[in-house]
């Protein structure tokens, strides 16, 4: 489209589209009728490029990688999808001359309610440079109605409401009836040898839904590739029976229907109970089955109905722990559908598969109740026994005697499969997402597995797409970035490096603040609309916006912002730069401290927003249902970027590279990435404090710490602490934050006290934040110091992170669409 588009030909197509869809013209239809009309009209050309793209897979018998993921946080696809086709500005001005706005019609747009965290942006980024590259994917997941959810704050506490996303339907996607596929659950296998004397394993009385894909572009940056997330809905193959419902049996008459709405219905079901471990178990197995039978289909269509060399042309890349049960469905396909021995399957499953962990917390390691996991899955469970019959008889070839590497390793034990460990063993790579993240895996949370199979495990640090979080997001920057050094930038992000010449500049410095200064009053003007709170753009914007959990230490952040109230309290005429601290997180549904953080945040906000003697100095402020659509405009409008996690707990973090991408000084501790920012842009343009993961690491091995000597020692951090006792900030209620109070300093639940050092590094990040404090009085060394964490950032981009994907574990080879 970049090198044709013909506005009159595209204000036509809109304008059909909108009497064809709606009985319309664009002077009576509403914005939700344009930007329905315009994705329309969009879609035509994108569908063009999209069939040239398949056919060049087929003709040149591609390797493609199926990037397998519970999770694509994919955002708004139309301003993306106009950017990487190179028709934005075209687009903006066809329909200026209509009389519209490009800015609203995007607003019409609801983001895709597909992931929720870093481990689902990042699948999403990746898809974006695979396709820019050239380099044939899927993504395959699933088509969630309703997505994690909506968060709404309600008197300062998290409302789960459903993110009805699909209310009026999606423009881009496209439902592909001919690739649907029946998936089964429950029941019991019969075992039978057939007339030919092999086995065969039958599965009866089960339930069962359809899988029904729908396929969504991914436009790749101004080469004409457009590749497929593949996003599977459930359907029941009977939705009403009429036989139950004559005899009064209703709930009977729409079980199927009911079992096929539940797997589909929401990301992440609350899984602190039974049934909802059952659905989660249930969904990461429904839309694995249908990826991975259409991707053995797809194959043997290609080469005659033979898959023993599949491993030559398919990768199947599994997003952390979520699609491990790839590894037992292959195998399952292969032998009882496709009629190969254990082995033969076995050696293709292995060059098959690769498995990327996300995690280096053992807890996160997902686990499921054998009971559950072999009633659910009774084939798969069968597999996943002689796998692990045979693991364990090859540690015990390898450490005879050694009954301890057993409890270490065995993927089944103590009751429990599990699923990091089943993926190592049924993978041919383990890759960690930052260097600090897979050093820490290999000699701790998988030692043992590192020490039998070192040839499994590399790193690949995480990356960003540069098109939507600067060239999207942050017009004004990229268009000054472009003006300065042109536009290499885009698809080649090290190019970026030109800019640090322009940190000793004075007028580029000028233009810097200016730029960031408009894009403060953007979100100034987001937080006014959304919040009712006014906030000064002249004030540093200190934000942390990601993932709500106690390891990413919101709650710390909090701790300290009542810190500064105090000092303010006591001294009204302290000398100190005003400070807008932002939040943005959503807590799991079923995570009660970390919902309760939540509720810490604004109601310490009602108070010192509506406190007149502290003069503006702080204002705190929770942006709600934080998602990528408003990210856009908070990393392009910060100051500061709070990573602040415990060192050795984030595996990488992304939200780091796209604030650092967008001009924002990191605060944080050395963990994931962080590390790896510091080494590029150097300690003197960031502000790090706190604990080194060896020190926690080293404190978690002798039992903790004690977090009261603290609280004994330092009378700033126990009037910090009693505040959350005392009913400061509740309205005089003593017990609210009881729990975490109680978290920190006590044995809660058996637990340590302060597991995640929050106490331990107070003193520490407080004093970092003085330091910021001091240093953005000079604005000339902030500006040269965001200007160069600019410059330095070309190493986070996904193209970088993709191709060494490519080069070391997938072997991709480039298709050319050429028109």
């Amino acid at each position: 489209m970049n090198h044709t588009f013909n506005k009159e030909e595209f204000k036509q197509s809109v304008e059909s589209m909108l009497k064809a869809l709606y009985r319309k013209s664009l002077s009576d239809a509403t914005q939700q009728q344009i930007f329905q009309a315009v994705c329309y009209a969009i879609k035509e050309e994108i569908v063009d490029n999209w069939m040239a793209t398949h056919q060049a897979y087929n003709e040149n018998d591609s390797k493609i990688v199926y990037y397998m993921s519970m999770e694509f946080l994919m955002g708004r696809a139309l301003g993306n999808n106009l950017i990487n086709m190179g028709a934005y500005e075209g687009v903006k001005e066809a329909l200026e001359e209509m009389g519209l706005d490009l800015n609203v019609i995007e607003d019409q747009e609801r983001d895709y309610a597909l992931g929720n965290g870093g481990l689902g942006r990042l699948a999403a980024c990746f898809l974006d440079s695979l396709a820019t590259l050239g380099y044939p994917a899927y993504g395959c997941g699933i088509r969630y109605k309703y997505g994690m959810f909506k968060q709404q704050i309600r008197d300062g506490y998290q409302i789960e409401a459903p993110d009805n996303w699909l209310k009026h339907g999606n423009p881009f996607e496209m439902r592909r009836d001919e690739y649907t596929y029946e998936v089964k659950f429950g029941g019991h296998i019969q075992h039978i040898i057939d007339d030919e004397g092999r086995d065969q394993y039958v599965q009866e009385d089960y339930q069962s839904v359809l899988a029904v894909p729908y396929d969504l572009p991914i436009i790749g940056y101004g080469n004409n590739v457009v590749n497929t997330l593949r996003i599977w809905d459930a359907e029941p193959i009977n939705t009403f029976s009429l036989e139950f419902f004559d005899k009064g049996d209703y709930q009977k008459a729409v079980e199927q229907e009911n079992l096929a709405k539940n797997i589909v219905e929401v990301l992440y079901p609350n899984d602190n109970h039974y049934a909802g471990k059952e659905l989660r178990l249930k969904q990461q197995y429904f839309f694995i089955s249908a990826s991975v039978r259409a991707a053995v289909d797809r194959y043997k269509n290609l080469h005659d109905g033979d898959v023993r060399k599949m491993y030559e042309k398919v990768c199947f890349q599994l997003n952390d722990t979520h699609p491990t049960v790839a590894v037992p469905e292959l195998m399952r396909v292969l032998i009882d559908e496709e009629g190969l021995g254990w082995d033969e399957a076995w050696n293709i499953t292995t060059k098959v598969c690769a498995y990327t962990n996300h995690t280096i917390m053992a807890e996160a390691l997902e686990k499921w109740p054998i009971d559950l996991f072999s009633r659910l899955l009774p084939r798969i469970y069968q597999i996943v026994e002689e796998i692990n019959r045979r693991f364990t008889h090859e540690i015990r070839s390898r450490y005879p005697g050694n009954e301890e590497k057993i409890e270490k390793m065995a993927i089944l034990y103590n009751g429990q499969v599990r699923m990091a460990y089943l993926a190592i063993a049924g993978s041919f790579s383990v890759n960690g997402v930052a260097r600090l993240h897979t050093e820490i895996l290999k000699n701790q949370e998988l030692k043992h597995f590192y020490e039998m199979m070192p040839w499994k495990f590399n790193n690949k640090t995480n990356g960003i797409t540069q098109r939507r979080f600067l060239l999207h997001g942050n017009p004004l920057q990229a268009a000054w970035i472009t003006d300065k050094i042109g536009d290499s930038w885009i698809t080649n992000l090290p190019d970026i490096e030109g800019m640090a010449t322009y940190a000793d500049n004075g007028a580029a410095r000028e233009e810097f603040r200016q730029i960031k200064r408009q894009n403060k009053l953007r979100l100034a003007a987001y937080i006014k609309a959304h919040n009712g709170v006014e906030v000064n753009p002249d004030s540093i914007f200190d934000v942390q916006v990601k993932r709500l959990h106690e390891y990413k230490r919101q709650l710390m952040n909090i701790m300290h912002v009542m810190y500064l109230y105090n000092k303010v309290k006591e001294n009204p005429s302290i000398d100190m730069v005003p400070r807008t601290f932002i939040f943005g997180a959503k807590a799991a549904a079923g995570y009660r401290r970390a919902k309760l953080t939540i509720k810490l945040i604004n109601s310490v906000a009602d108070v010192i927003n509506n406190d007149p003697e502290i003069n503006g100095k702080i204002k705190v402020v929770f942006i709600e249902d934080y998602r990528v659509s408003n990210a856009e405009i908070i990393f392009a409008a910060s100051d500061v970027s709070e990573q602040i996690s415990t060192a050795s707990k984030e595996a990488s973090g992304t939200g780091n590279m796209k604030f650092m991408l967008n001009g924002a000084v990191t605060l944080g501790t050395m963990d994931g990435a962080n590390v790896e920012i510091v080494e590029e842009v150097g300690a003197e343009n960031a502000f790090i404090f706190g604990l080194s993961s060896d020190e926690v690491i080293n404190y978690e091995q002798r039992g903790g710490y004690y977090p009261m000597e603290i609280y004994n020692n330092d009378a700033d951090v126990r009037k910090v602490l009693n505040q959350m006792i005392d009913g400061t900030f509740a309205k005089g209620d003593k017990e609210m934050f009881r729990e975490l109070y109680d978290s920190l300093l006590n044995s809660w639940g058996g637990g340590r006290p302060d597991c995640y050092f929050m106490l331990k590094d107070f003193r520490s990040y407080a004093e970092a934040q003085e330091r910021i404090d001091k240093a953005y009085r000079n604005q000339e060394w902030w500006a040269k110091a965001a200007i160069l964490n600019i410059a330095k950032s070309g190493k986070f981009t996904s193209d970088r992170t993709i191709q060494q994907y490519v080069d070391e574990i997938w072997h991709l080879e480039k298709i050319e669409i050429n028109k």
